[in-house]
């Protein structure tokens, strides 16, 4: 494999989103020759995210190196943490490549890494594994959810005005997928498998959905799963007993996934509990792999409610300051 000189880079982050970002800030300190290699736009799951979006954090909790997230709202929405992050990654002259997805990253011999792209061959000291896990549902395996009426993503309420909508889930995302619905003329019925809206809702939205499934503006299924879904109808399993209803769109808001495979072919070593949690050590963030490391959300394998930007960004600091102890380690670096 031809790789280019200017290829050759200390470091590869895989991922643009805000907790990449955070690590390209942190090799910018460490002087390290870097590049981030985003499959889509900047912040790229971010951007996908449903229109109205709010953040359960306060701006202060998604700052990235101290810099300021001005909002002037107590939880701020996608559209600010958009033009933040994107006011980051110029000001700063972050070198990202977008539109460039990794297909594939094979450790050498000699311990340098081998990363294919869309568009090229990379060799990189080190690289962080900063992909999320917005990009895979969680499918349901039914018949019908195939249909062009079924989306595993919410973006806008005005697109289900005077529809027949059937929201599947109970998480953040299927609640305000309801609530919005429901306020712009919608029919929305709910199908959950608890028998309750789920704890983890955002507490100032939680009492919202619970009084309009209690008043009947809502309609809710509990203890209830969805069976088939055909071109005007669907069918749920009720506690009653099948019913089915008249339909004009599904909404199936049953979570995401990292995507393990991609994991797996590196060499990362998943957990066999059904957690699928990768190996990594906890102080450093190295996989199993040296020089190979993770970052954010996807740390928590199927878990992805355990990581989030808060709680997640002190990892940049420390892969890179993990990176720093070992250039300075080499025989190279000493004086």
């Amino acid at each position: 494999m031809q790789i280019p000189e200017k290829n050759h880079l200390d470091l590869i982050i895989v991922g643009g989103g805000p907790i990449g970002i955070a690590c390209a800030l942190e090799a910018e300190k460490n002087d390290l020759n870097y590049l981030i290699l985003e499959k889509g736009c900047l912040v790229n799951s971010l951007y996908h995210y449903p229109t109205n979006m709010q953040f359960f954090s306060t701006s202060e909790k998604l700052e990235l190196d101290n810099i300021p997230f001005i909002s002037d709202k107590p939880k701020p929405q996608k559209r600010e943490a958009l033009e933040y992050y994107r006011r980051i990654a110029t000001s700063k002259n972050i070198n990202i490549h977008l539109f460039e997805e990794v297909s594939t990253i094979v450790t050498a011999e000699n311990g340098k890494h081998r990363i294919t792209s869309s568009k090229t061959n990379y060799e990189a000291d080190n690289v962080i594994i900063a992909t999320g896990f917005y990009d895979i549902p969680n499918y349901i395996h039914i018949p019908g959810e195939e249909l062009p009426k079924v989306s595993h993503y919410y973006n806008d309420p005005h697109f289900y005005a005077t529809q027949k909508t059937i929201v599947v889930g109970a998480s953040n995302s299927a609640v305000d997928a309801a609530l919005e619905i429901f306020r712009k003329g919608g029919e929305v019925t709910m199908v959950v498998r608890s028998p309750e809206i789920g704890e983890r809702v955002k507490y100032w939205v939680r009492p919202d959905i619970v009084n309009r499934i209690k008043e009947g503006s809502i309609k809710a299924y509990f203890n209830s799963r969805l069976k088939e879904i055909k071109e005007d109808t669907v069918t749920l399993e009720t506690p009653e007993g099948e019913e089915v209803l008249e339909n004009d769109f599904v909404l199936l808001l049953t979570g995401y996934r990292p995507n393990f495979e991609f994991l797996k072919n590196i060499g990362i070593q998943l957990s066999e509990d059904g957690r699928k949690i990768p190996q990594y050590d906890e102080k450093t963030m190295e996989t199993n792999i040296p020089g190979i490391y993770l970052a954010g959300v996807i740390c928590g394998g199927v878990e992805t409610h355990k990581w989030f930007i808060e709680n997640s960004r002190v990892h940049a600091k420390m892969i890179l300051d993990h990176i720093s102890e070992k250039e300075k380690a080499l025989p190279c670096r000493t004086s």
